[in-house]
């Protein structure tokens, strides 16, 4: 039976609690399991979506007005985020984490989120890198352990097009442990309307696809198109509605990243587009009209760029309620942002309005707040509507997070890939926060996350973000040039705290301990 949601979506009504498994615990039988849904989305930060973040622009205000730092720019918090009412409704129905990073640009996050690792352990730190294909991926396990698994949309970790040697030379959804894959392997769409459509299955081979034209698909009241966005999500509805009917005692994984709301290949007229008017609810419909945007196209007429984000990024939160009404019982529906917004400092290519004060040059691909910080929300069997968690938390997390709700083991140690042998699995369960009302699954000052990468759009600065529960280094190129704050005091990273470089953290106490806890962190694990 599938359970359809509605897009109030107050719970999501799922069935009887699935095993809340520790890393010992007897995994169940397959048939006892639970299906798991990923849903990512590419380029959405926690600006665009702070719907689901109650009372947070309110807190900001708070933090940096009269009462608070008095910064003269306060008004720019509360701003513009897109209309998300499906994204805030699943936000609602379970867990969401609001104190969650990913890496800055899309490959590295998406290689951290499979391996469980910090980037230099993975080897993907650009958006051109090419993870290795011996590296554990969890969906491996989930496959071995019965699950029917499949991937949807972008892939994006197996490097790109080359046209003088291979192309995408790194590992494949089916190298990765899945039984099918429809969407795209590289980094962007020329436009959502003209690409092509890649699939993986049992006639090609691991490290094989095929490609088509892209197919027209519909939704109920979304007309034929060849919208990406709608074709991915129509075709994610018939693999999961195969499944109940052909396998319904199997249970499934699926994988589905958007490419919305990343810009496109082509920018003519606009690397940005405005989705068909059945994708938008009725105030997003106003602004486009209002700004004389064409619909279905990438005329933008004069909409900013912010404007388009807001549009992208609601079509998105549509697609996402057409996907819910379709997900059937004992389902656990996980959502996560990919990376922070862009600002590219380009006319119509800076996209954050709202939530930040200072948003030039910090969001996508920067190691600030705006490049890392992004949402997170767990729903499903056993997991209590409307829970808030301020839990540190990382992509790499979800690794063992879905071993963990499958009733599978946790492995501690994974493959090092090219550079061989085994090493610590880097991400950690949020099952105690999901399940046992833990508030913490890192010790508050010594446990800590890292979002990295090598930004080849500023010619190749690596930026590096260190951070605990509360303190934080934003550093590119040299550990000299980190800046240090206190998250707690200055979430938003406007006052940067005294450092002092030569520290020894047995000498050390306080903000000074924290500061070279950090910087030891930096050391070990970093790519500086």
């Amino acid at each position: 039976m599938i359970l359809r949601l509605g897009i109030a979506i107050a719970a999501l009504g799922l069935a009887a609690c699935a095993p809340q498994a520790t890393p010992d615990a007897a995994a169940p039988e397959a048939a006892q399991r639970p299906n798991i849904l990923l849903i990512i989305s590419d380029d959405v930060g926690s600006d665009v979506t702070s719907g689901m973040f109650p009372g947070i622009i309110d807190e900001l205000q708070r933090t940096y007005g009269p009462q608070g730092w008095n910064h003269p720019q306060v008004d720019r918090i509360d701003g513009h985020p897109a209309s998300t009412p499906v994204l805030n409704g699943l936000a609602d129905s379970g867990m969401t984490f609001s104190q969650t990073w990913a890496q800055p640009f899309c490959s590295p996050t998406r290689a951290s989120l499979l391996t469980g690792l910090n980037v230099r352990e993975h080897g993907v730190a650009t958006y051109a890198d090419a993870l290795d294909s011996s590296h554990t991926s969890f969906v491996q396990a989930l496959h071995d352990a019965g699950y029917a698994t499949a991937v949807f949309g972008k892939w994006h970790m197996a490097g790109l097009p080359d046209p003088d040697g291979e192309d995408y030379p790194g590992m494949k959804p089916l190298q990765a442990g899945f039984d099918y894959f429809a969407g795209n392997l590289h980094a962007a769409l020329p436009t959502f309307w003209d690409w092509e459509l890649q699939v993986q299955d049992e006639t090609t081979g691991p490290d094989r696809w095929r490609t088509s034209p892209a197919p027209a698909r519909s939704l109920p009241g979304v007309a034929p198109t060849t919208n990406a966005a709608v074709v991915k999500t129509a075709q994610l509805i018939d693999w999961m509605e195969e499944r109940e009917a052909e396998e319904p005692d199997r249970p499934w994984f699926g994988w589905f990243a958007f490419n919305l709301s990343h810009a496109t290949i082509d920018q003519d007229p606009s690397a940005m587009m405005i989705p068909e008017a059945d994708l938008l609810d009725e105030g997003t419909r106003a602004e486009v009209e209002a700004c004389g945007g064409t619909y279905a196209s990438q005329d933008v007429g004069e909409c900013s760029g912010e404007a388009t984000m807001r549009f992208m990024t609601n079509a998105l939160d549509t697609l996402i309620g057409h996907v819910l009404r379709a997900v059937p019982e004992n389902t656990y529906v996980i959502y996560v942002g990919d990376n922070g917004t862009p600002m590219y400092g380009r006319p119509q290519l800076d996209y954050i309005d709202n939530l930040y004060i200072t948003r030039e040059a910090r969001g996508k691909g920067t190691a600030w707040q705006g490049g890392a910080w992004v949402p997170l929300v767990i729903a499903g069997p056993g997991i209590e509507p409307g829970g808030r968690s301020r839990a540190l938390s990382h992509v790499a997390d979800l690794f063992p997070t879905i071993l963990q709700l499958a009733g599978l083991s946790v492995p501690d140690r994974v493959s090092g890939g090219a550079a061989g042998g085994n090493i610590p699995l880097a991400g950690r369960s949020l099952g105690p926060v999901l399940f046992d009302g833990a508030r913490h699954v890192r010790e508050p000052e010594t446990g800590v996350v890292l979002t990295e990468s090598v930004n080849l759009m500023t010619g190749g600065t690596r930026v590096v973000g260190v951070r605990n529960d509360r303190y934080k280094l934003v550093c590119a190129d040299r550990v000299e040039d980190c800046l240090y704050f206190d998250l707690a005091a200055d979430p938003l990273e406007q006052y940067p705290l005294e450092q002092h470089t030569a520290c020894t953290v047995e000498d050390a106490d306080g903000v000074d301990r924290n500061y070279c806890l950090l910087r030891q962190a930096l050391a070990e694990h970093s790519i500086l």
